[in-house]
């Protein structure tokens, strides 16, 4: 059974164009692996931060533009340094793709379909999918299981659920009905809705493998 990781911390920078927040800050307080997302659309940008002491770096909007950027990454850094967050919506026509999701005078559908772009973004060299299902996003009634469990089964690297997390049950449900690698939530914790060490617990006593 793989160990179901609780500990990796996501840095997202939301300007777009340039660092405003600098993860090599961050190593004064940090010690626990990170990755870093927002603002990589270079070999150079993610040189700089994993130059820093980042694990990983983590594209999703500038890889829609130019997906070429995933394959160079993945030559220069080896997958295993090489996140694709993927924002997936439900919709009539099944799940899409959307990006710039942080900035609503930009956000929109991709034209591309989810489960496709998980397959492309593999093949090009990403080494780990962070899926977002934005239908259950801020929500707090549980993740995505059907969208996830299809996410499943076509990838084959480490797969990391976003998206619904409002109380300890569902990373339960999540790691045991939907085989996801990692899960990822942030207002939860940030509210002090729940605190990781009783969810480690929690999820130890239902049988899942966490880090220490």
């Amino acid at each position: 059974m793989h160990n179901r990781r609780m500990y990796q911390l996501y840095i997202a920078n939301k300007n777009y164009s340039s660092w405003s927040l600098r993860p090599w800050v961050l190593l004064r307080v940090l010690d626990i692996p990170f990755c870093v997302a927002g603002g990589i659309r270079s070999v150079a940008d993610a040189e700089a931060v994993l130059g820093a002491g980042a694990e990983k770096v983590s594209v999703n909007s500038p890889a829609l533009e130019d997906p070429s950027l995933i394959d160079a990454l993945a030559r220069r850094f080896g997958s295993q340094c090489v996140v694709v967050g993927v924002d997936s919506q439900t919709t009539p026509a099944g799940w899409r793709v959307h990006r710039y999701t942080g900035d609503p005078g930009r956000s929109g559908e991709a034209g591309r379909d989810t489960l496709e772009w998980l397959r492309e973004a593999q093949a090009r060299g990403a080494g780990e999918i962070v899926l977002n299902c934005m239908a259950s996003d801020g929500v707090r009634q549980g993740y995505d299981l059907a969208q996830l469990r299809q996410a499943r089964a076509c990838c084959s690297v480490p797969l990391v659920a976003s998206g619904g997390a409002g109380e300890a049950r569902h990373f339960v449900e999540v790691f045991r009905d939907a085989g996801v690698d990692a899960a990822l939530a942030a207002s939860v914790f940030h509210s002090g809705a729940l605190a990781i060490p009783d969810l480690k617990t929690t999820l130890r006593a239902a049988g899942i493998v966490v880090r220490p």
